[in-house]
């Protein structure tokens, strides 16, 4: 009688006595997991993975083949201290995706949220923090230290320069090359670098937002980009919407919090 609740490892898996697998876990054919890594319950991970440690993954992700989860941070400054990577529940990460911890200056962690969608060839470098629900098309590339808000899509072959902020609900074209900071909410299209170009007015709909919080999003969006202000202007102006948004309150944070020029 077998025993539904153990992990199901494959007999070419590689897996080191100190990695912790949870109730159902299925490790495929030749992937390696190395030390001081855990897997939480119902995860499945494909064939020839290799999940380095110290990396904690939660229950239900889906690692499809040849996914490399948790190497060494792509940074010359690491010299082998130890960090981490932290990925939440329910991920998809899709073949080929690359995924490193982070360095001991920039924080030590690299983590990602909860019902995410990384498709395959993507890359998160050392020192990301991902939130929640978002979509990384294929061969989406982040630099290191980016910040991701929830609910951010990240179109095919579209890259983000190291320490830049992408705002909750943004919408990364395909292709763009993003090398500031993109507010909440913002789309932002090829042209040489990314540029803003609107409003993710469609996301929000399909995320239940009514048409009067999007009115009042498109009410900023002219303020900071159409309107020909100075920044600082216009952050007054977004100040006086703020008043009646919790939407635009949340968009005026996050300018009033970033330490790199804004994409503008």
């Amino acid at each position: 009688m077998t025993d539904d609740s153990a992990p199901a490892i494959h007999p070419t898996a590689l897996v080191h006595a100190s990695a912790r697998l949870g109730a159902g876990v299925r490790v495929g054919a030749y992937t390696v997991i190395g030390a001081e890594v855990e897997i939480g319950d119902g995860t499945t991970i494909g064939p020839h993975c290799t999940i380095e440690g110290p990396t904690r993954i939660g229950r239900d992700n889906r690692i499809h083949g040849h996914a490399a989860i948790g190497g060494d941070a792509q940074d010359k400054k690491f010299a082998g201290e130890r960090t981490e990577l932290l990925i939440g529940d329910r991920n998809t990460i899709r073949e080929f995706v690359t995924i490193n911890r982070g360095t001991g200056n920039g924080g030590g962690i690299t983590r990602i949220g909860d019902d995410n969608w990384f498709l395959a060839y993507t890359h998160v470098a050392h020192d990301c923090q991902v939130g929640s629900h978002c979509v990384f098309s294929n061969n989406a590339t982040l630099a290191g230290h980016v910040e991701v808000g929830d609910h951010v899509i990240i179109s095919g072959f579209a890259g983000v320069h190291q320490f830049c902020r992408i705002g909750a609900h943004a919408f990364i074209g395909m292709g763009a090359f993003v090398n500031g900071d993109v507010p909440p909410f913002v789309m932002v299209a090829q042209e040489g670098y990314g540029r803003p170009r609107g409003i993710n007015a469609e996301g929000l709909k399909r995320r239940g937002f009514d048409p009067e919080r999007i009115a009042a999003i498109k009410r900023a969006y002219r303020a900071l980009y159409l309107s020909g202000a100075r920044l600082e202007d216009a952050r007054q102006q977004l100040a006086e919407l703020a008043q009646g948004s919790d939407d635009v309150r949340q968009l005026l944070a996050f300018l009033e919090s970033g330490n790199r020029p804004l994409l503008r």
